[in-house]
């Protein structure tokens, strides 16, 4: 039934791949993707790059990334792709790893693998985000490095935890932060009653709450304050949590030393952290630091929860049995396609490189990268990824030239580096009202800042130079200045 274990990995990456979908651009990668193509081609986005190079000089992904792409001369596009491909096989063999260290039998290492692949779309409690996004953000090689770090550090081989543990670094800085402190509490849990809630990241930010624009994008990401999340998040944070505990009290037959050690560490691991983003929401002189975004750590978590439930299900339900592997992964992974469906009703399931989906925003984002200037500046709807039919396709990554700010995922950026807040206001009020601009208040906007080019709803105002229009969206040309 289990063949050669890279062969099967791979097997089931492409299986993953068709179950939860790729996309360009969408979301996150909004943030990521220019960053990487301006490494491939440093012509690009003259303007605004701040509002993702901010992120990105923090990072070596998107030098790794787009450097691939320019030193083998391939499509960016397509290294991303691969980053995507590469990402989630990565995920599967560290599993694969993981499981191995945790399992006796062979049938509860591959379930604990299929059901890490199978649970890739399912949101960790709170966070906005999910265990392995179908688009390319730094967490696409931080995810896999740091369940390599924990699997190598419950196979004694420490030094080889430590080189995954400064790769995720070198990706993720933040991500790597949460599995250093799990590596801590794996190699002294008698530190455990004494712990004390420390992220080893520089104080960016005074202890004083923040004011003006600044405050309005840090309370527009209400997932970084516990206070704020629903009811069903915080079930999200204790059941992984108590079924932890509860492996840890009564260890699964099958199961190995490594096992019962990390069940026991993720709960006081979780707890901390629970604790930390509790006390940072609570106290208004610590607002500024729920930036940190404590429970972030339980993406590590829930990347090895679902390992070790699927080796208990393996073990104590699935076996050697076909039947049953069908009869419980088939109506998950049907679950998990129905679920980007709903998600991306206007995209293809896999948007491969060289196509894009996003329905008519897409089609114009890919008309523009290929018949405007590198160097045009574009004003567009500061709310356009909001637009259902937009399925979150993000302007920068997919047309590839510069915009003025936007309402929806440059705030983001301004959530975390407040010192871009002053000029994402300002772009953003001037955009104000987008939907009701005639003539002069395009070239208003043009006197205001350099756009050249603006993105408009049909029928596009009087007096517009347009020479891409779709069933809904117009590009116009408004003169250089």
């Amino acid at each position: 039934m289990f063949a050669n274990p890279l062969i099967v990995l791979l097997a089931l990456s492409a299986a993953a791949l068709a179950v939860h979908g790729y996309h360009l651009g969408v979301d996150d990668a909004e943030i990521y993707l220019p960053a990487i193509k301006k490494t491939a081609d440093p012509a690009l986005f003259p303007f605004a790059s701040e509002f993702f190079m901010s992120h990105a000089d923090l990072s070596l992904f998107p030098n790794l990334v787009g450097g691939f792409a320019r030193l083998t001369h391939i499509p960016a596009d397509a290294a991303i792709f691969l980053c995507q491909a590469a990402g989630i096989y990565l995920l599967l063999l560290a599993g694969w790893r993981l499981s191995c260290a945790c399992f006796e039998h062979t049938p509860a290492r591959w379930a604990a693998v299929g059901l890490l692949a199978a649970a890739f779309s399912v949101p960790v409690a709170g966070t906005a985000l999910v265990i392995q996004d179908p688009y390319v953000t730094a967490r696409t090689l931080s995810a896999p490095a740091t369940l390599f770090a924990v699997a190598c550090y419950l196979s004694n081989k420490p030094v080889r935890a430590a080189a995954w543990l400064l790769f995720t670094a070198l990706i993720h800085l933040q991500m790597s932060v949460y599995g250093a402190v799990l590596l801590t509490f794996l190699a002294a849990p008698a530190l455990w009653p004494r712990a004390r809630f420390t992220m080893a990241l520089p104080f960016l930010w005074g202890f004083q709450p923040a004011t003006g624009p600044a405050r309005e994008a840090l309370l527009s990401r209400t997932f970084f304050f516990v206070t704020k999340w629903a009811w069903y998040e915080w079930v999200g944070v204790f059941a992984p949590l108590a079924i932890l505990w509860w492996f840890w009290l009564r260890p699964p037959r099958g199961t190995l030393a490594p096992f019962h050690r990390v069940a026991r560490t993720l709960v006081p691991f979780g707890l901390l952290f629970t604790a930390a983003g509790l006390v940072l929401a609570l106290v208004p002189s610590l607002e500024n630091f729920t930036r940190l975004q404590p429970m972030r750590s339980f993406h590590l978590i829930y990347m090895i929860f679902f390992v070790l439930l699927g080796g208990v299900l393996g073990e104590y339900v699935l076996g050697r049995r076909a039947g049953r592997w069908l009869a419980v992964f088939g109506p998950v992974a049907a679950g998990m396609w129905t679920l980007q469906a709903v998600s991306y009703p206007f995209s293809p399931r896999v948007e491969w490189p060289g196509s894009v989906g996003g329905g008519n925003w897409g089609a114009a984002f890919l008309w523009i990268r290929g018949h405007t200037p590198r160097n045009a500046v574009f004003a567009l709807d500061p709310d356009y990824m909001a637009a259902p039919e937009d399925d979150q396709h993000g302007f920068r990554a997919i047309a590839e030239r510069s915009a003025l700010a936007d309402n929806v995922k440059d705030s983001g950026a301004v959530s975390l580096f407040p010192q871009l807040a002053a000029d994402w206001k300002a772009e953003v009020l001037a955009q104000t009202g987008w939907q009701r601009f005639q003539l002069a208040d395009f070239e208003r906007l043009a006197h205001q800042y350099p756009v050249t080019w603006v993105v408009s709803r049909r029928p596009a105002p009087a007096g517009l130079i347009c020479p891409y229009e779709n069933q809904e969206l117009a590009v116009c040309r408004i003169g250089e200045r």
